[in-house]
């Protein structure tokens, strides 16, 4: 990150945490393995993301899966309500690393500003479970919600498949199989938060930010190496899918992103075929913003522009 008139813009407190970032030594996630880099991952948020937001509810339930049980964390500001969309959430971690826990005060964040009942999803994990044990374990979940089962106390009227980072992967696979075969309510809406869409290894941003900007290409290539995803498979690079009946979309990327690229494709690709997108690319900051609100505080503002985007097609819908 050099001075030079061609360097990228990064905000001043991104750029704090970056430079702090770079003076801790330590191993890298490849070298710690699974089962360290998934603890390093939940005592990261601990140091950079915001405290949880209190709600009314918040409890841990089950669903049934291809392979089991699926761990689901049920979030709602409000003991009851009227009938409505719910949030399906994925996490992101490269489906390697994240749970239920890491991604909590961010679900409980968007609980709270949308006023929606919120369903986190804890998938199945490679390199244990490769794909497609991730997308098959959330499109479970999702038809499951969307039955309206009696353990949510809600009727659900549709939902909305949101994530970030493979987690925004998983909303686009799980939009695009729920408009294949439709589960009992439809998708009202997706919002993939820097999402990877394709397997294109050539982008300029792989390039620009493969080192020092919080997702790194070393780690990518250990993300993929586990998950061991099929290429040119829609259910793992949706830009191969079908894209005629994509639902109204909020559609996020970093500008600081290795994986920026991909997700600009990817909103190409909707605005070819027609479908309703708001693209909102975050200035100055990195992959992994939405999970580093305590570090980044402007973070605390792209939330809101994406809260703001959800309502906006949600009232136009």
């Amino acid at each position: 990150m050099s001075d030079t008139a061609s360097s990228p813009y990064v905000r001043p407190d991104v750029k704090a945490f970056l430079d702090f970032m770079a003076s801790v030594p330590g191993p890298t996630m490849s070298e710690m393995g699974p089962e360290g880099a998934r603890a390093s991952y939940v005592q990261m948020g601990v140091l950079a993301e915001a405290e949880p937001r209190e709600l009314a509810v918040i409890k841990d339930l089950t669903c049934p899966g291809p392979a089991g049980d699926i761990p689901l964390r049920f979030y709602d500001a409000r003991e009851t309500r009227e009938p409505g969309p719910a949030v399906m959430f994925f996490h992101g971690g490269g489906f390697v690393i994240g749970d239920l826990d890491s991604h909590h005060s961010l679900c409980t964040e968007i609980a709270a500003e949308l006023d929606m009942p919120v369903i986190a999803v804890h998938y199945r994990l490679a390199p244990e479970h490769p794909f497609p044990a991730a997308p098959d374990d959330c499109e479970a979940a999702s038809r499951w919600v969307a039955t309206s089962p009696e353990e949510l106390g809600r009727q659900i009227s549709g939902l909305i498949p949101m994530g970030d980072s493979a987690g925004g992967n998983l909303a686009i696979v799980i939009t695009q199989a729920l408009a294949a075969k439709p589960a009992a309510v439809p998708v009202v809406l997706q919002v993939p938060i820097y999402p990877l869409s394709d397997d294109k290894p050539d982008h300029a941003s792989f390039q620009e930010f493969a080192d020092g900007f919080v997702l790194t290409a070393e780690t990518m290539a250990w993300f993929s190496a586990a998950y061991q995803a099929e290429p040119g498979h829609p259910r793992a690079f949706p830009i191969y899918g079908n894209h005629a009946d994509t639902p109204p979309t909020v559609l996020v990327t970093a500008s600081l992103d290795p994986i920026r690229d991909s997700g600009r494709v990817y909103g190409a690709e909707l605005i070819r075929a027609g479908a309703e997108v708001v693209f909102l690319e975050m200035k100055g900051t990195t992959h992994a913003f939405a999970q580093l609100r305590k570090a980044f505080p402007s973070a605390h503002g792209d939330m809101q522009r994406i809260f703001a985007a959800v309502r906006l097609l949600l009232d136009r819908a």
